[in-house]
């Protein structure tokens, strides 16, 4: 079984495809997953591995080690681009998301003033105030929307929820305002004997109409660049990819395309 990436709750600097390099912040469990989706091609497997036995960190184990490591590369002149929330799971999901989001802006001040701090979201928790409130605070506030098609969303994200529905989703997305980066993974395939495609006319032209309604900041496209847990996942290649970019560029929308 595909398991856990990441066995640190301060990981890396990795280079990041998307932003460059990345200190990474995690704030599920070192040695388990937890998440509100259960996404066919999460690179930290499913979550029928189970939560683990070390449970999350705590606000200060976060500060304390952060601060170690932001310290000991600034003092030893190291590059360092954004410091990226990611991880075994999803972070709006700890109890603590937004006094740790405050945290580590003041650190980031501190150490690397220049740096963007980033979260990578799977949407699903925009419920909740206090999350949305630290969201808005942060330089990159990454969203996930890999469909607008309930069916699709469903098959590719696999909810925890049965509650979780593209057009709740979307809603919540503007409550940002378009200070939101969108981001869509695209991939064909397979998964329990049903096919899953989020690449077709229908389901790009479904995207293109909920960015329109989001009106985001940037909208970052991608597909599959690791192991996934469903082997019967295919890579959309980068002209297919960049296809698709022009698509949404057609529309008024800016895109970033990560082929």
């Amino acid at each position: 079984m595909q398991t856990v990436l990441f066995h640190e709750t301060i990981f890396g600097p990795i280079h990041s495809r998307r932003l460059g390099v990345s200190l990474g912040v995690n704030l599920m469990p070192n040695d388990g997953k937890i998440c509100s989706f259960d996404c066919v091609y999460c690179e930290a497997g499913y979550n029928a591995q189970g939560a683990g036995k070390s449970g999350i960190p705590s606000r200060e184990a976060v500060k304390k080690g952060l601060s170690r490591k932001l310290k000991a590369m600034s003092e030893a002149g190291e590059q360092l681009d954004v410091i990226t929330f990611s991880g075994n799971g999803e972070p709006t999901l700890h109890p603590q998301f937004k006094d740790i989001v405050h945290d580590v802006l003041l650190l980031r001040d501190r150490y690397y003033p220049s740096v963007k701090v980033s979260v990578l979201s799977n949407s699903t928790m925009l419920s909740k105030s206090a999350v949305v409130e630290a969201l808005k605070k942060v330089d990159n506030n990454i969203l996930k929307l890999d469909s607008a098609v309930a069916p699709t969303l469903r098959a590719i994200n696999q909810p925890a929820s049965s509650g979780v529905l593209p057009e709740g989703v979307i809603a919540d997305l503007k409550k940002f305002d378009g200070k939101c980066i969108v981001q869509t993974m695209f991939l064909r395939g397979e998964h329990n004997g049903k096919k899953i495609d989020n690449t077709t006319d229908a389901e790009v032209n479904a995207l293109i109409e909920a960015y329109k309604e989001i009106a985001p900041q940037e909208v970052m496209i991608y597909s599959i660049d690791r192991k996934t847990p469903e082997e019967n996942l295919e890579k959309v290649s980068k002209e297919e990819l960049e296809a698709i970019g022009k698509r949404i560029e057609a529309a008024g929308i800016k895109v970033q395309v990560n082929a």
